[in-house]
């Protein structure tokens, strides 16, 4: 049994709404063997790892996988549960898990939850699953399992991997405040909300943080002048840059003394109460990293605390106490320092509420000052500090003190974070009381440092005393309450009709002049301004769009690759539109039938936000059909139909229960809610129609005027937007009419039956008269997708020009010519059929064969290559065109 690859799936998916990864397994020898058939395994399995006896397994109860194994299951299975487990047992915290056949003998994929902000390219889930399937393979050999050194190994990647105490928090603050939290890589930097409303945050610093600011808290000779020049307390000091200068400085200010880098943070090589010039000497060393520069200042007697700013409010303050241990009259210092660091709220970093104690060679030091040494056995009760500064970065621990705080040290500490430039502010203070007034007498209390990035967690998690939500509060100074964070998404699926789509609901919302970012098979535009070529239907596109901070609305095509190979660029919609569900992309990426298909596109429905709006093609049962499935009635949307008549049965049922509908009516576009009826404009009038005559056109107008309607877009506006969506302009491949010699061509995209059952019947109702195409297929289709769509050209056209497009696409050369003659021969025996070589020569022949006047209708693979070709050729814009 071995790992054959991984797909990740970074957005919702057809499984679940969270992040997850395909694992495809290949059982190897253990093809079709189950778990009855190694008696004791199953045992074997559940001793080495207890915790699968709670598993539920399909049975929805604890015990449910070792009914499973009892009655028999095949090994994808159990590898499936086993990751979950190893990945339980590291604190990765994941539930979901299902074993679907990959199609093939002995292969299966592993789908499996990954958390939200775990790293895209993490190797973390491959390793779990290596290490499971060679656990499941040894157990099957009744080997001894030996993985608790690996399982430490992937416990330490994952701890260093995950987000950060403070960031974890404020991801966890934003979303409960439904606003979309994206991490960058594997920073601690997080991408807040949409659009216009996106923010960015770093830790505790925002992008509303002020460099100045920044710069001047990292600067502590700075930040005592900036302070001390506005009248506040901060302990006499001075700069040193010699051992000679620090020993004057600390002869000069009086002992105690402290010594500490000009830049330094988290507590590290900060030296108090110093009493002796032998101590401030070497203090100095290892402040000034032996050579730089270091702060001097008198000390100030007192107790340590922390006072977090978030804009002008004090939202929390801790009391900090050094690291410490307590004696029992048994255990040495170093035994006691053991135990405590077998405290599960202790790690490495900031990666948990505490900091793990060490006994390196500054608490070595202080502990010589107690007369004590690791091997010391202290008496019972007896408290050690290790450590002098009480920063939680060495040990130290807080306990919550915010509702105890004076009004004075309130004020004092809203005027430091104000002068200092900072929205949000750690302040270090050494105070007699923080209860009480400020002491009058100069050096009772003082500033101690200014910190604009400040860790979160003594608050979040205190020793002592009440946690305080302190990333509410920064979520709440970014975003205040009652806003969303987000800009409105419109999310457009479906076979046919989806970029027109995506294009006219986007030309609509800019009628008011909204800024919209919209993705495309032909890029992404933001405004009017195409910001990246490609074929952008998929999830980065998506992303690339919300990020931009100048948008203000969102229209995402979004299309089966996309969502199968990555899942949602997004988290969820505002409205999602689906145009119809038919034959299309058969054959690839497992999908073998047109419900197939259904189940992916219906993933666009299915995640819209609660009370969302659902654009349905009342025309087509299969996506009219979706507004019944229970992952979308559970959203409680507002359904919204659209058909070509008000006779269509989906939509005389919703009007008679109170829904909205469009459709065409005495020639036309027409809202419907209820009994109710309100005139948009005539259908003659939608740009690129043809008059009204290009039917698909007319439907995808309805679509997007409902969708731009549900987003409350006026009614006169939704028809300008309509009457000016301009073709050649802003929707260049579909349909578009041109003029070579006195020959009308029209330019489509269409390559499915559906599609070109339209653009035929299009043709005929326009020229009333014998047409010829000019056609390629996409060679990722299965050969009888191609074939059916090549009976669909023969039902419309008696002369066809066959041509192969530069892009195989895995196909031989002559492959694609072939399986096109064969349907258009079997639809239509007597069908003339034009072999071609390439696009030029395929409209050349085109040119050849038809008459003066009659139309040419040209599909094709690759847009530019075409209006290369026709711009060669002197072709001239027909009006009217779609």
């Amino acid at each position: 049994m071995h790992l054959e690859h991984l797909r990740r799936l970074n957005g919702p998916n057809v499984y679940i709404a969270q992040p997850v990864v395909i694992a495809r397994l290949d059982l190897g020898e253990l093809t079709g063997r189950e778990t009855t058939d190694f008696p004791g395994f199953a045992e074997r399995l559940v001793s080495a790892l207890p915790g699968l006896a709670e598993h539920h397994c399909s049975a929805g109860r604890p015990g449910g996988l070792l009914t499973a194994m009892a009655r028999g299951t095949y090994f994808g299975h159990v590898t499936e549960h086993v990751t979950l487990e190893l990945s339980a047992l590291i604190g990765r915290d994941v539930c979901f898990g299902r074993t679907v056949w990959a199609g093939i003998p002995g292969r299966y994929d592993l789908i499996l939850e990954r958390p939200a902000d775990e790293p895209a390219e993490t190797p973390l889930v491959g390793d779990l699953i290596d290490l499971a399937i060679r656990t499941v393979t040894g157990l099957l050999k009744d080997g001894d399992i030996a993985f608790d050194a690996e399982l430490a190994a992937l416990a330490a990647t994952h701890e260093r991997t995950s987000l950060g105490v403070s960031t974890a928090a404020l991801a966890a603050a934003a979303r409960r405040r439904g606003i979309p939290v994206r991490r960058v890589d594997d920073l601690n930097l997080l991408q807040l909300g949409y659009g216009r409303h996106r923010r960015t945050v770093w830790a505790a610093m925002t992008d509303r943080t002020s460099a100045i600011g920044v710069e001047a808290a990292g600067d502590k000779m700075l930040t005592k002048r900036l302070l001390e020049s506005a009248g506040l307390p901060v302990p006499e000091g001075t700069v040193v840059t010699t051992v000679e200068e620090a020993i004057a400085a600390y002869k000069e200010i009086g002992a105690p003394v402290v010594v500490k880098p000009l830049a330094g943070h988290q507590g590290e090589n900060v030296w108090i109460e110093l009493t002796d010039p032998d101590e401030v000497a070497a203090a100095f060393h290892a402040a000034s990293a032996d050579g730089g520069e270091a702060l001097i200042e008198i000390y100030v007697p007192g107790r340590d605390h922390r006072v977090l700013v978030v804009g002008d409010r004090v939202v929390a303050a801790a009391e900090l106490s050094p690291a410490r241990v307590t004696g029992d009259g048994r255990s040495t210092v170093a035994d006691l320092v053991a135990v405590a660091n077998t405290d599960p709220a202790r790690g490495e970093g900031h990666d948990r509420p505490l900091t793990r104690l060490t006994l390196g060679e500054t608490e070595l030091a202080h502990l010589a000052r107690q007369g004590l040494a690791p091997d010391s056995v202290p008496h019972a009760g007896q408290v050690v500090t290790l450590r002098r500064n009480a920063n939680l970065s060495t040990g130290g621990t807080s306990k919550d003190v915010t509702d105890r705080v004076h009004p004075d040290v309130v004020r004092l500490c809203r005027r430091v974070a104000a002068t200092v430039g900072l929205d949000i502010c750690g302040i270090d203070l050494r105070l007699p009381d923080i209860t009480a007034p400020l002491p009058a007498d100069a050096g009772a209390s003082g500033v101690i440092e200014v910190n604009a990035s400040p860790g979160l967690r003594m608050h979040l998690a205190p020793y002592e005393g009440r946690p305080r939500d302190v990333a509410a509060e920064i979520i709440d100074r970014l975003y205040p309450p009652g806003t969303s964070g987000r800009v409105p998404i419109v999310a457009v699926t479906g076979t046919n009709g989806k970029t027109t789509t995506v294009r006219m609901i986007a030309h609509l919302l800019a009628q008011d002049g909204r800024r919209v970012g919209m993705t495309t098979t032909d890029g992404v535009y933001v405004g009017e301004e195409l910001v990246y070529r490609a074929d952008a239907s998929g999830p980065l596109s998506a992303a690339m769009v919300l990020a931009d901070r100048t948008v203000d609305a969102a229209v995402l095509e979004t299309a089966r690759g996309g969502i199968v190979r990555r899942g949602l660029g997004y988290d969820r919609a505002d409205v999602a539109v689906l145009t119809n569900v038919t034959d299309d992309h058969l054959g690839v990426d497992d999908i073998a039938t047109v419900d197939d298909l259904v189940e992916i596109k219906a993933l666009v429905a299915e995640e819209i936000r609660h009370g969302g709006r659902l654009v349905l093609n009342a025309d087509d049962p299969r996506t009219a059909a979706l507004a019944d499935r229970p992952r979308v009635r559970d959203r409680e949307p507002s359904v919204r139909y659209f058909a070509m008549s008000a006779a269509a049965p989906r939509v005389e049922r919703h009007l008679r229960t109170g829904g909205i509908a469009y459709f065409v009516e005495d020639g036309m576009l027409t809202e419907a809610s209820g009994a109710g009826r309100s005139e948009i404009l005539p259908a003659a009038d939608v740009a690129g129609s043809f008059g009204g005559l290009a039917r698909h056109v007319v439907g995808n107008a309805l679509a997007a005027a409902a969708a731009a309607r549900a987003l409350g877009m006026p009614v006169d506006l939704v028809a300008r937007g309509l009457r000016t969506f301009e073709p050649h302009d802003l929707n260049p491949g579909r349909g578009c009419a041109f003029q070579v010699e006195d020959r009308p061509i029209v330019v489509d995209y269409a390559h499915n039956p559906a599609a070109v059952a339209a653009v035929g019947e299009l043709m005929r109702r326009v020229w009333r008269r014998d047409c010829v195409a000019a056609v390629t297929l996409p060679g990722d289709r299965c050969d009888e997708l191609v074939i059916d769509t090549a009976r669909a050209v023969a039902r419309s056209f008696g002369r066809v020009v066959v041509y192969e497009d530069e892009d195989l696409r895995g196909r031989r050369p002559g492959e694609m010519a072939e399986l096109i003659r064969r349907g258009l021969v079997d639809a239509r025996p007597d069908v003339h059929v034009h072999p071609a070589g390439d696009l030029k020569d395929a409209v050349g022949i085109a040119l050849g064969v038809s008459a003066p006047g009659e139309p040419i209708l040209l599909l094709y693979e690759k847009l530019q290559p075409v209006m290369d070709l026709l711009d060669a050729l002197g072709a001239a814009s027909l009006p009217g065109a779609l």
